[in-house]
Parts: C-alpha cells; sequence; structure tokens
C-alpha cells in the first residue's frame, strides 16, 4: 500500500503480519492527513501525537519480532470524550469540566491498550451526549466528510467524523439514546451498540442505566474485530453480562434464513421520502436473499417521555452546581431540557422507571417471533452544523427528532445502524437493525452480508480531499 485512508483493520493487520509496512509508517500517514482534515472537519478534543508515536514505536518492536497482540495491533484510533483515557482530559464536551487528565482508563480503553491499539486522542461529543447533532460549546462544530456543510450526527460527533474521511479504520463512541446509531446513518458508517452491559462502563455514566460502549466503523468486519477485544464481563460495571462473549468472528460468516419485522414509522415516526425509498429498497434486497419479512405499521407509542425522563435526569445531578450557578455556560438547548428534567417530581419519575419495564416487556413479547425488526435509522438523511432539530422535525426535542433510536437503549437489546446508499442529493443513508436481547450475532450477520451482496453505498463525493 501507498497511502493508508479508507484501509480496514484486516489490510493494516495484514500488511503488518507480512511486513510490508510497518505501524510508525501508517501512523505518519495518519498525522500527515490529519494536518488537512482536522482543520475541515474538526474532530479531536484532545490530541496526543507523542504519545501514539511511541505506541507505534512499541508496535513496530512486536511486528518485528513477530509478537503482534492480534488484529488492532498497530492501528491508530480514538476514542469519544465521554470514555477516560488515563493521561488525557475527560471534558465531556463541556465547559464545566475540569482539563485535568483523567487517572485511569475506562475498561474498554484497557482493552484497546491490551491489544496494541495507538490512541491518537480524544473525540468530539455534544455536551455530555445530549444531542443527537456534532457540536458543543466546549469545541464547537464538528462536520461531516460527506457534506461539510451539514452534521455528522452526535453525539459521537468527531468519531464518526475520522471513520467516514477514513482516517482511521474505527473509534469508539457511546450510546445512551441513538450515540453511535445516529452518526453512523448520516455518516455512512457502522454504528453498533451491543447488548447493554456487554462492553462495560466505568467510571459510571452520567446516564447508567442506557449508556452504551461501541465502535462506529466503514464494514461489519471492523465492528465484529472490535467488538471481540472490548466485549467481556467486568466485575466494576454492574450491569456487565457475565457468561461467554459470543463468537463475533463467526457471525461474520453464519447466516441463516431469518424471520424480520419491517416497521417503517414504528407507528408514530414521520420519514422523508428519499429516506423511505433507500430503506425499502434495502428490505427488498434482504427478502430477495431469502429471508422473511413481514411488515409491521404498530409496534408501540412513542415512549420519549420515559427516555427523556431517564436520561436527562441523570446529566442534570452531574450537571447541578452549572444549572444553579453558571448556566450561561451551558449549551443553550441542553440548558433547556435539564431545567425541565429537573423540575419532575419523584413520584413522576418512578412512574416512568416502572413503565419502562413494561415496555421493555412489551417489544419482548412483539419480537418473539421475530429474528430481527427493521426500521428507519433517522426520519432524514441530513441536518444543517448548527442546528439541533431537522425543520422538518421542529416539534420534535433534540433527541426524539431521532424517532427510532432511543427506543431500544430503553429496551437494552442489541441494536445497529448499517449504510445501505446516498440519496440523490449525496448523503447517506442507514437502516436500523434491532435483534433480540443477548444475540449481537444476527445483527453482524446482516451487516456482513450487506457488505457482501446488498450494500449500496456509492463512492465518496469527497474522498480524493482525504487521500
Amino acid at each position: 500500500m501507498t497511502g493508508f485512508a479508507f484501509a480496514t483493520i484486516a489490510d493494516l493487520s495484514e500488511g503488518f503480519r507480512r511486513r510490508a509496512f510497518s505501524p510508525t509508517e501508517v501512523l505518519a500517514d495518519v498525522i500527515r492527513r490529519l494536518g488537512v482534515v482536522e482543520p475541515l472537519l474538526n474532530m479531536f478534543a484532545h490530541l496526543d501525537l507523542a504519545g501514539a508515536q511511541a505506541q507505534a514505536k512499541a508496535a513496530d518492536d512486536r511486528m518485528m519480532r513477530g509478537a503482534l497482540l492480534g488484529p488492532l495491533d498497530g492501528i491508530p484510533t480514538s476514542v469519544k470524550d465521554l470514555i477516560a483515557v488515563a493521561g488525557m482530559p475527560q471534558r465531556f464536551g463541556s465547559r464545566t469540566t475540569s482539563a485535568a487528565p483523567a487517572s485511569r482508563d475506562a475498561p474498554s480503553v484497557e482493552r484497546l491498550r491490551a491489544a496494541g491499539a495507538i490512541i491518537l486522542g480524544k473525540s468530539t461529543t455534544s455536551e455530555f451526549g445530549c444531542k443527537g447533532v456534532g457540536d458543543s460549546p466546549l469545541t464547537g462544530i464538528t462536520r461531516n466528510p460527506w457534506d461539510p456543510s451539514k452534521t455528522p450526527g452526535g453525539s459521537s460527533a468527531g468519531a464518526a467524523a475520522m471513520v467516514a474521511c477514513g482516517l482511521v479504520p474505527y473509534a469508539l463512541g457511546t450510546d445512551g439514546g441513538g450515540s453511535l446509531r445516529i452518526p453512523a446513518a448520516l455518516s455512512g458508517l457502522y454504528g453498533i451498540k451491543a447488548q447493554f452491559g456487554r462492553v462495560p462502563v466505568f467510571p459510571t455514566s452520567a446516564t447508567p442505566t442506557l449508556a452504551h460502549v461501541g465502535p462506529l466503523t466503514r464494514t461489519a468486519a471492523d465492528a465484529a474485530a472490535v467488538l471481540s477485544v472490548i466485549a467481556g464481563y467486568e466485575p466494576r460495571d454492574p450491569f456487565s453480562v457475565a457468561g461467554p462473549t459470543p463468537d463475533y468472528q463467526a457471525a461474520l460468516t453464519r447466516m441463516p434464513r431469518l424471520r424480520i419485522a419491517f416497521s417503517p414509522t414504528l407507528g408514530y415516526g414521520r420519514v422523508d421520502g428519499d429516506v423511505a425509498a433507500l430503506v425499502a429498497r434495502a428490505v427488498q434486497a434482504l427478502q430477495d436473499a431469502g429471508h422473511h419479512v413481514d411488515q409491521i405499521e404498530h409496534c408501540f407509542d412513542d415512549p420519549i417521555d420515559m427516555w427523556t425522563a431517564e436520561f436527562y435526569a441523570g446529566v442534570a445531578i452531574r450537571l447541578r452546581a452549572a444549572l444553579q450557578d453558571a448556566p450561561e455556560i451551558l449549551d443553550p438547548a441542553v440548558h433547556h431540557v435539564l431545567q425541565a428534567a429537573v423540575a419532575q417530581d419523584l413520584r413522576t419519575y418512578y412512574e416512568s422507571v416502572f413503565r419502562r419495564y413494561d415496555f421493555r416487556e412489551k417489544v419482548r413479547q412483539m419480537m418473539e417471533p421475530y429474528d430481527l425488526l427493521l426500521t428507519p435509522t433517522l426520519p432524514v438523511a441530513s441536518v444543517e452544523v448548527g442546528v439541533d432539530v431537522p425543520p422538518s422535525l421542529a416539534e420534535r426535542t433534540i433527541v426524539s427528532w431521532a424517532t427510532f433510536t432511543y427506543p431500544f437503549n430503553l429496551t437494552g437489546q442489541p441494536a445497529a445502524s448499517m449504510p445501505i446508499g446516498v440519496t440523490a442529493a449525496g448523503h447517506p443513508v442507514g437502516l436500523q437493525v434491532v435483534a433480540k436481547s443477548m444475540d449481537e450475532a444476527t445483527l453482524l450477520g446482516v451487516a456482513a452480508e450487506n457488505d457482501r451482496h446488498l450494500g449500496g453505498i456509492a463512492p465518496h463525493p469527497m474522498q480524493a480531499t482525504y487521500l
């Protein structure tokens, strides 16, 4: 390879194995491209290039000894700034936080380090992950590599942008209401949240009953490679799933005929016509491949009140000092929703908590006859930068406009967005794939089938800019 832009994990790992090039060569190319793309896209909340160079040199030494630690060894990546990385600030996209470096790694970061991953730095996020778009008071606007006048989506904005522009093959993000799947859809990527608790979260999230950590990638195989490293039991996370982790690599080639439910709106959404057309095409392709598909018009009523009560109450507690003493330093849109969250009384909050358990059981029963549920990932294909809510969905809020993602944080089951094509205007569209509890393997199987036979992503219109 003469350049490493848009290379996959497999491309780089195989090159290292053959000693065709080295981790330091790959990193040098990343740093070169970073000088071009970072001023254009604004992807990083913090960079540690000196640390990355030291990590790459250590990976070079392992490569020369034939002692590489696995498929992620020597490959650059980043970690979203909601996740702790020892020695780097953890700012949460917020001016309310300290710039002091974190003292410890989150479990997912520990596992990346143990696998030899090279951590370039921290990626941008909306403030405390509270918005579905990619700007914050701390870092400003992050832009979409497909069209820099658009957002890459949030809250894992920087992570999505750097994968979509080919800077790195994968990046680590989080998902409390869609923050992996939203940017995956808007940026032409795979964004996968595994079963709640499959990838451990520690220190405790501001939204501990909703938060997931997961990868953003350009291929299903890369997603499987990352999940294979970061998933697994961790005693510090009280929600961590015990027992063996599924064989994600095997899932890529194991695809039985499936029973699939498809809901174009879940019963309450409103979807732009260009998005609906691409989603319908993708669903038809699955049916043509031999899977059985039933269309379901109404799955459940919109659970946004349950999600809002739980998510924003947690963030509001974390930010209570700023809410009381310095509200002017908060993102105004975030301040607005947090005020409403803290205004709810205890009875209202716990009524919402118990309704959530009922909702989870209703969804479980609905999915009993099916292996997967399909929906659009988002109702729109693009959102202008600096806009909190798409104008066509002006009656919605800063997360509820992402109509289809947050229900499956309430249930905790595996859910992913996979790229299925671009609109006539050149904006990517995602298909949301939801599996039964604990069954990430079926998600990855369908994603791999999408890569092999069903994908409709066109060549990146700005790809030459990022080489």
